[in-house]
């Protein structure tokens, strides 16, 4: 070990591993070289399913979680052509549901409510290939100083561009979800009204390591020429990148003279926000690296590879003098056209994240393994995960399970059922469902649906799902946060491009940290890409980034940020307590962006062809919407149990 490493802690004895009874969550078993040749799993010697163990507690496991190890190499073996399922019969184990789930994230979990609300007295299966339910919307808890702290392993918030359907906030209504009310009684903003918001330049893209506090406007925007003229000579730019990050936060040209509103965004919309900069306003390339990583928390990609016109919408600066109007455009991505048309606040934020709807979700459908009663006591309650797979339970869900196949057993116009075929515990099962619900990864389904027609694989194979890190690091106090007097700092440069406080919610005996001595968590978020290239092609990268990245190497680069970011006012080899990773190579639904993908007619777009019911298999999930929201992942499920119940 160098001594850089030791001084950044990485021998320190933290919670970082992601192991439950000594061995790694979601590999019970041994997994036969005959079933899958070349992949040995070793894990429980027990033949009882890891989710069925004392003890078994996913949301407490820390380290790499997200896509962990363990659930998803048999369905790359099956990508790969290498089907665990190949050649090897299953065994069949007698189980007939009335519906069969694939995927139990908050899409497959709303699809089995939706059914039982028709259909009380059915039989549901649900099946997912991660430790633990939920999709993207986990919850993690890691504990500092004996204090438990939650944080959200994916899905941040209740939010969504557009109001939410009738459908979904029916749902919402029915769990007694109220982000209004929930808002004005829990958030505690006055926790860090003292604290604002800075900008860490990086040596490595800015030329030397520098911290510069008070960023105007949150350093996003909306501050005036008196505070940029503050905040800018303390930066490492030089006069000349300085001068032009003036001009285009506090400037006000029109680019397009003679051009009418209509004209202007839709030339905006043929045009990335980088080139918009250089190109039209003409700054000096080193202005580039201060704005790039911008567009990464809601896109994944930099301002090179989204459109000028949807980073107007999102209230990036350069475009004050074009004087555009309000409202949406049709070349406007789902996201930004969201935000351009008016609609009602309807968002909030557990300390879980959404993690919480998806507890209440259980809860609601199996309530032996939850004790309560509303919203608010779900949040400190701790889940028994034996009473997920009951057999006399109408709804079940089983954890661990890749899905290698799902086909009908006779003609898909005239089946009466369909064959499912997982793996668990390294062995191969088979079940039966007199209908099927695919609320997996939509680019998957091809590969477990091989009977479906070419052009609807060719359709769900389009997207590709965003690949992101949510990471939450417990450290011994924020001191050193309230000596610098910052809460956020945006890191354009580094590894992870932002780092800050947790939100402050207090919500049905869950108490957030409020003052600077107790243990707190900082967020932060990493999407990795390939600037240059189109996006699709910068996630498959950003993709690839993940998998082949080891935990030490993540854990090496926060205990660096923090060293280098906070100084010396915080150690890192003293002051983290534990680390969690949650990573994500297939994270958000890929929403359609216009500088790369076509303008497809109604009812022709990837999504729409991708999602159509076949036989008695229908596709659910947010990928079937093309929007990585909450609410479109109710409303798709809403859709496919619909087209299934009327088929």
């Amino acid at each position: 070990m160098t001594e850089r490493d030791r001084a950044l802690g990485m021998d320190r004895k933290i919670t970082r591993r992601d192991l439950l009874n000594g061995v790694a969550v979601g590999m019970g078993g041994a997994m036969a070289e005959s079933v899958i040749p070349g992949l040995g799993w070793v894990g429980l010697n027990s033949s009882t399913a890891a989710q069925d163990e004392p003890g078994y507690y996913p949301p407490a496991l820390t380290g790499l979680r997200g896509s962990h190890q363990g659930s998803f190499e048999a369905a790359h073996l099956l990508r790969d052509g290498r089907s665990p399922a190949k050649n090897v019969p299953p065994p069949d184990t007698k189980e007939t549901y009335d519906l069969v789930i694939v995927g139990g994230g908050i899409s497959g979990l709303a699809a089995a409510y939706f059914w039982r609300a028709k259909n009380p007295n059915a039989r549901i299966l649900i099946l997912d290939n991660h430790d633990d339910f939920g999709g993207h919307a986990k919850r993690n808890e890691l504990r500092a100083n004996g204090r438990m702290l939650l944080a959200n392993g994916g899905t941040w918030a209740i939010e969504s561009p557009f109001p939410y359907s009738a459908v979904a906030r029916a749902l919402m209504d029915e769990l007694g979800i109220d982000p209004a009310r929930l808002a004005k009684k829990c958030y505690r903003n006055e926790v860090y009204k003292n604290l604002g918001n800075a900008v860490f330049f990086d040596k490595q893209t800015f030329g030397t390591d520098r911290m510069v506090t008070h960023a105007p406007g949150g350093w996003k925007g909306g501050a005036g020429a008196e505070e940029w003229t503050v905040f800018l000579p303390e930066t490492p730019l030089s006069a000349e990148v300085q001068r032009d990050i003036l001009r285009v936060q506090t400037e006000a040209v029109d680019y397009f003279p003679g051009l009418t509103s209509e004209q202007k965004k839709d030339k905006l919309s043929r045009i990335s926000y980088k080139n918009y900069l250089l190109d039209v306003v003409k700054v000096h390339p080193g202005v580039i690296p201060f704005y790039q990583t911008r567009t990464h928390g809601l896109f994944g990609v930099g301002i090179d590879a989204v459109p000028a016109l949807d980073c107007w919408v999102l209230l990036q600066p350069g475009f004050q003098g074009l004087q555009l109007e309000p409202g949406p455009h049709p070349r406007m991505g789902y996201t930004p056209k969201g935000f351009a048309s008016p609609k009602e606040p309807y968002e909030f934020h557990f300390p879980d994240g959404n993690a919480t709807i998806a507890r209440m979700l259980v809860r609601n459908m199996i309530p032996a393994a939850a004790p309560g009663h509303d919203v608010e006591d779900i949040v400190n309650t701790k889940f028994d995960y034996s009473q997920l797979d009951k057999t006399d339970s109408a709804v079940r869900i089983r954890l661990n399970s890749i899905v290698v196949s799902a086909q009908h057993v006779s003609n898909p116009a005239e089946a009466k059922q369909a064959d499912v075929v997982y793996v668990r515990d390294g062995k191969l099962a088979a079940v039966h469902g007199k209908n099927v619900i695919m609320a997996c990864w939509n680019m998957m389904i091809p590969y477990l649906c091989p009977e479906l027609p070419e052009k609807q694989k060719e359709a769900l194979r389009y997207g590709v799902k965003v690949p992101l890190v949510y990471t939450s690091v417990a450290i011994r106090n924020w001191k050193s946060f309230e000596k610098l007097g910052v809460h956020s700092v945006a890191c354009p440069g580094m590894y992870h491009h932002q780092m800050n406080l947790d939100l402050c919610v207090d919500i049905g005996g869950y108490e957030s940290p409020k003052k600077p001595d107790e243990p707190i968590l900082v967020r932060m978020e990493r999407t990795p890409c390939l600037p240059g290239l189109p996006e699709r092609d910068q996630h498959r990268a950003g993709r690839g980034d993940l998998l082949a990245t080891a935990f030490e190497t993540f854990e090496r680069n926060i205990r660096d940020q923090f060293a280098r970011v906070l100084g010396g006012a915080f150690d890192p080899a003293r002051d983290i307590s534990a680390i969690t990773v949650n990573r994500w190579p297939h994270g958000y639904a890929y929403e359609y962006n216009f500088l790369f993908d076509p303008e497809w007619p109604k009812g022709e777009s990837p999504c729409e062809i991708a999602r159509k019911r076949f036989g008695r298999i229908a596709i659910a999930n947010s990928d079937a919407g093309a929007a990585a929201y909450t609410d479109q992942a109710m409303d798709q499920a809403w859709r496919a149990v619909q087209e299934l119940q009327s088929a």
